[in-house]
């Protein structure tokens, strides 16, 4: 898989962060969520998946509008 840079909202080059791939997918980097409570109303997390969060304006500026 090979990754494109689209856009953080980090001013340290740190997370989080949006990246576009070559399979038409986009890759989010953010920080874990761990909170057993916020974790529990998650619903069919599969096996590999995992759940970030990131702050709603790396969205609003940088997620392809197509």
């Amino acid at each position: 898989m090979e990754l494109r840079f689209i856009g953080t909202t980090s001013g340290g080059g740190n997370c989080p962060t949006l990246y576009e791939t070559d399979r038409g997918t986009i890759v989010v980097q953010g920080y874990k969520v761990t909170d057993p409570e916020a974790r529990a109303q998650l619903r069919d997390v599969l096996d590999g998946e995992d759940i970030v969060e990131i702050p709603r304006e790396l969205l609003i500026r940088f997620a392809p509008k197509e």
